[in-house]
C-alpha cells in the first residue's frame, strides 16, 4: 500500500458509519456499514453481508463519525 496525503476525501474518512444507496448498476441497492475510502472517490463498504467495493461517493450519506469503536445494528422485531 502507500500513505495517502490527506485524511479525508469528500467529507468521508475510513472508519465513518455510511449508507449509500445505489440506484443502478451491478451494485443496486442500499448497503449500510463502514467506509473504507481512496482518493479517487471510489470507496469500499463494509456490510454485515461483507465487502462492498467501487461505491461512489455522492451515493453515500454519513451516518456517524469513526470514533474508533466497531458497531453493528440488531434486527428488532415488534410485538
Amino acid at each position: 500500500g502507500y500513505l495517502m496525503r490527506q485524511k479525508q476525501v469528500q467529507g468521508f474518512q475510513t472508519g465513518d458509519r455510511v449508507r449509500a444507496i445505489v440506484p443502478t448498476g451491478k451494485k443496486a441497492g442500499t448497503h449500510t456499514g463502514r467506509v473504507a475510502i481512496r482518493k479517487t472517490g471510489s470507496f469500499n463498504i463494509q456490510t454485515e453481508q461483507g465487502a462492498v467495493q467501487g461505491i461512489s461517493w455522492p451515493y453515500c450519506t454519513l451516518l456517524q463519525r469513526g470514533d474508533g469503536y466497531g458497531y453493528h445494528q440488531i434486527p428488532t422485531t415488534q410485538h
